[in-house]
């Protein structure tokens, strides 16, 4: 872990970087989906190896995927907001950024039952205001953040690269960050399995946060 990454939990530290947990289990997690191209490719692999999950959902893909959506919810996986629109909260202001987690919650709730609503957000880029945060913990969210990222977004990032990030550092608790998106989709394929067979083959379990 470089010094930034070291550093930010303690700088951040209502947001959650890591799960404290007894118990030796790391926690995947989707952002920007649900798309057809690579969300049901991911829930196959998860299926294969019986290993559950986090979606962190835009909800506007949700709008447009309803059945991939369910899908998520059907297998036995988390999900979280992950705002309407995949905002950059640096770059907005606070009452429309905050009304667009509000739709995100409105139009994911259209699709969940009661006990399956969740409180769970990750702010896209994981970039958030201070005020903003403080409004949406006040609300009762949990902000997941993350201990791993992978970069599968990345073009200058190899699969091999992508897969190194994934695993370097691994611990109980760990919240691994992972794309089903058109842009991440070479080197989640690569790495998202051998991901799993890693951490399967420590002795680690896969479970939803």
């Amino acid at each position: 872990m470089n010094i930034s990454r070291a550093i930010l939990p303690h700088l951040f530290p209502r947001y959650t970087w890591r799960q404290k947990t007894n118990q030796k289990t790391v926690y995947l997690t989707f952002d920007d989906g649900p798309i057809p191209e690579v969300t049901e490719w991911v829930l196959d692999i998860l299926k294969q190896y019986n290993a559950k999950a986090t979606f962190f959902c835009i909800a506007d893909n949700i709008r447009k995927y309803p059945h991939i959506f369910n899908r998520i919810i059907n297998d036995g996986h988390q999900v979280g907001n992950h705002t309407f629109n995949h905002l950059n909260g640096w770059k907005n202001e606070n009452e429309y950024y905050l009304n667009n987690i509000k739709l995100a919650k409105e139009e994911m709730s259209k699709h969940l039952s009661l006990d399956k609503q969740t409180l769970l957000y990750r702010p896209p880029y994981g970039k958030i205001k201070k005020s903003q945060a403080n409004k949406i913990l006040n609300n009762g969210y949990e902000i997941i953040m993350w201990s791993h990222l992978t970069k599968d977004y990345d073009k200058t990032i190899t699969p091999e690269e992508c897969y190194k990030r994934a695993i370097t550092s691994m611990a109980p608790g760990s919240i691994i960050v992972f794309h089903d998106s058109i842009k991440a989709n070479v080197n989640l394929r690569y790495a998202l399995p051998k991901t799993i067979e890693y951490l399967l083959s420590q002795g680690y379990s896969l479970d939803n946060l």
